[in-house]
């Protein structure tokens, strides 16, 4: 720092003395005056703006408390109100503090802003169930819901929400299709969390519980063996994440992308050899055993999120005639013939 000082004023009095040089020559003692004068304002300017205390002195202050943070960010949405994501964070902040009416209309503008966007969508939706005294998803929060199950099929959240709107609309049939395509996306766990609403609304609707699932069962009519592996050139030139999933995926050829049988592992469990089978089925109404021909894949998600999202690689998809005879073999990142 002191090194610093005296070059920065050594280099102050040579670019002085060369501005002055013609003062100097006629009129020696005013412009020393002047010299000193300016050297003593430089300094002191130096020492109110250009030391780390005044940098500390002028720097914002972070927020001592939530509610400084919550103002400080509706100053910011007031300043530029086509953040979307200040509206979200505005938004759950509001529903962390519990205040639901708040949270809904942020949740708002973020929605109008992004109606493309699922995840807002149906983050809105929510905040919409959130701010009933009832905690009941109104028109307004289902039709929400409806538009992204329609443009994503495979949404998890929407179709849990949708499904509860349709609960507490007494429409348990419609819950229960709802509900029941969620067991193919999710874990185990939840599965098992998931399963006894789902009978619970199919009771509700007068129809029998879902077919156990148990996998040492008998194996249904039509059950395929597949065995899924990496192309070994692939592995060896991508590095893949940990975390990845594979989806072994059977569809109805020419049908919807909606599997009539899934299977979901981690990345790690390759080579694999499975066997689908109706247990296996998202939907008790469309079975792999009723099925004369079957189109067969296997998928690579980093997202781990069943439906196709960008970066997923798929197998070379294979129609396999029912009952198959022999096992499918399904290649990861092999190249395309």
């Amino acid at each position: 720092m002191a090194l610093f000082i005296v070059l920065a004023a050594s280099l102050a009095i040579l670019v002085l003395a060369f501005v002055l040089r013609p003062l100097w020559r006629n009129r020696p003692l005013p412009a020393m005056a002047l010299l000193g004068a300016l050297l003593l304002a430089t300094a002191g300017l130096y020492w109110m703006i250009g030391t780390p205390a005044a940098l500390e002195h002028t720097a914002p202050k972070a927020p001592a408390s939530i509610e400084e943070a919550i103002a400080q960010l509706e100053s910011d949405m007031q300043r530029d109100p086509r953040q979307i994501d200040g509206w979200r964070l505005l938004g759950r902040a509001y529903r962390e503090r519990e205040q639901p009416a708040k949270s809904r209309d942020a949740y708002a503008r973020a929605a109008a802003l992004a109606p493309d966007n699922d995840d807002v969508q149906v983050e809105y939706a929510e905040s919409r169930a959130l701010a009933d005294p009832a905690h009941r998803f109104d028109d307004e929060a289902v039709a929400s819901l409806q538009t992204v199950l329609k443009r994503s099929p495979q949404h998890q959240r929407a179709r849990w929400f949708l499904g509860i709107a349709q609960r507490q609309a007494d429409k348990p049939a419609d819950a229960a299709r709802t509900w029941e395509p969620l067991l193919a996306m999710v874990d185990a766990n939840t599965a098992a969390t998931l399963r006894p609403q789902i009978d619970a609304a199919r009771t509700a609707a007068g129809l029998p519980p879902l077919p156990a699932s148990e996998k040492n069962a008998p194996s249904a009519a039509n059950a395929l063996t597949v065995k899924v592996s990496l192309d070994p050139d692939f592995a060896s030139r991508v590095r893949l994440r940990g975390d990845a999933s594979v989806f072994v995926i059977a569809r109805k050829p020419g049908g919807p992308p909606m599997p009539v049988a899934v299977e979901k592992h981690a990345l790690q469990d390759l080579p694999l050899t499975i066997t689908l089978d109706d247990a296996d089925g998202p939907m008790p109404t469309q079975k792999l055993s009723a099925l004369q021909e079957v189109e067969i894949l296997a998928r690579l998600s980093a997202s781990g999120n069943a439906m196709r999202q960008d970066g997923d690689l798929e197998s070379t998809p294979m129609r396999v005639t029912l009952p198959a005879k022999q096992p499918v073999e399904l290649v990861i990142g092999a190249p395309s013939l």
